[in-house]
């Protein structure tokens, strides 16, 4: 190979690898990150920060939202609502709209907002869905589009210049409660999947390139309110939904249904699951009125009932809304009542259960936001009183709280990390911490 050629080629290798693991390093292109799993290796993200303290940039928004951020490359994307509900005045439903924002993950500045009216009538702003809003759902994306589910507007994808190009409606009805939805959807393969079982006791696997729905999972899925879950093991990718008293793996190509195992978790179930390492178990996490926690066997391929045998333990310590994160055979969490729990993967034991003091600012559940696990510690986000840092490990240890304390509206996004930065979103803003 002629010289000049042969070095051509090496820098393309170079800078075709670098380009890879910049995009490995700072993507966080769903709900709780690249797997589902809100863990992150490696990053610098501080530990310490404030309204002057490694805040690299704030971005206000629209209107308020409760999704949490996605990032591709050097975009941010987050979806928040305006015309209904969030303001003092704004009673007329018909003014009801979504907003796809993108921002520049380098400094924060808007780069296009996109606008999608009410296509149908929604729950009044009234009761439980005051506590999270018309904007609950967090977008995916896939490196060429943006998708997202507005709930009775339907889900829509949009290509990286914020121009709409397809809607597809998931059902427009409303289940007993009137809570509204707030499931994420997510991708396998060309496959967009959306959990619309309040909007239709559906899931709906749509065609990502034109919106056509291809299967439909009709069935009796209760209040099923957690984002589904991928599971791949043994060369099989399953599609996992925990809803009351069941958990289905289903064949993400056709939703048709390949097992089940009866977990007896009653009411609403809101955490996504939990899988292990090796995705041979995965833990259930929520409940109503009671909630608990429960670990299930899965092992090989999977058929049928996985029968009373599958079930490794039950216990009551649990959480009702933030998805757990699983470390070295250790779920972690802080729950809707305060406390910080570490429970034994293989027993379902407290490991420790310690009460998290609350800053003044309280009223309601004090957490949504699911842990990130960032290397060995753990990001807690409270929806009024600020991030909690612990270590992640099997004795309880609060490293650092950090507060943005002009900011008195809720936070309930989980973060982003996205390289050494950490994005979290509130009610009023979007924030960008790294080391300044």
């Amino acid at each position: 190979m002629h010289p000049l050629r042969s070095t051509l080629s090496i820098s393309l290798a170079l800078a075709l690898t670098t380009a890879s693991l910049r995009a490995a390093t700072t993507d966080w292109p769903r709900f709780l990150g690249p797997t589902g799993a809100a863990v992150v290796a490696d990053s610098k993200v501080p530990l310490k920060w404030g309204d002057t303290q490694n805040l690299l940039w704030k971005a206000d928004m629209p209107g308020p939202g409760s999704s949490s951020p996605i990032v591709l490359g050097d975009k941010i994307f987050v979806t928040c609502w305006t015309g209904y509900g969030a303001t003092e005045g704004a009673n007329n439903m018909r003014n009801l709209t979504r907003h796809l924002v993108c921002l520049s993950r380098a400094d924060g500045k808007i780069l296009w907002d996109a606008k999608v009216p009410s296509a149908a009538t929604e729950d009044p702003f009234q009761g439980y869905i005051t506590e999270h809003g018309y904007a609950t759902h967090t977008p995916v994306t896939d490196g060429e589009r943006v998708y997202v589910f507005f709930g009775k507007t339907g889900a829509l994808a949009f290509d990286l210049q914020g121009k709409q190009l397809w809607q597809t409606s998931c059902g427009t009805s409303s289940g007993q409660r009137r809570w509204g939805s707030g499931a994420s959807p997510i991708l396998s393969g060309n496959v967009l999947i959306v959990n619309a079982t309040d909007e239709s006791q559906t899931l709906y696997g749509l065609d990502k390139a034109t919106g056509k729905v291809l299967w439909k999972a009709e069935g009796d899925y209760g209040m099923a309110y957690g984002t589904p879950s991928l599971l791949k093991r043994n060369g099989q990718e399953d599609l996992v939904l925990a809803i009351p008293q069941e958990l289905w793996g289903m064949n993400p190509e056709t939703g048709k249904l390949r097992w089940y195992a009866a977990h007896g978790l009653t009411g609403n179930v809101s955490p996504s699951l939990v899988p292990s390492s090796s995705g041979d178990q995965v833990f259930v996490f929520g409940g109503f009125p009671a909630t608990r926690s429960v670990g299930v066997q899965i092992g090989g391929p999977a058929k049928g009932d996985l029968g009373t045998s599958a079930i490794l333990w039950n216990s009551s310590s649990s959480s009702y809304v933030p998805t757990p994160v699983y470390k070295d055979g250790h779920l972690y969490v802080i729950n809707d009542q305060g406390f910080a729990l570490c429970i034994d993967a293989k027993t379902g034991k407290d490991v420790y259960r310690e009460r998290v003091t609350m800053g003044s600012r309280g009223g309601g559940k004090p957490f949504y936001a699911s842990p990130v696990l960032v290397g060995d510690k753990l990001i807690c986000v409270s929806r009024r009183n600020g991030a909690f840092i612990l270590a992640a490990k099997p004795k309880y240890e609060l490293l650092a709280t950090n507060e943005f304390t002009q900011d008195q509206t809720y936070f309930h996004g989980t973060p982003a990390v996205t390289g050494d930065r950490l994005i979290l979103r509130s009610n009023q803003a979007v924030y960008c911490v790294g080391t300044k």
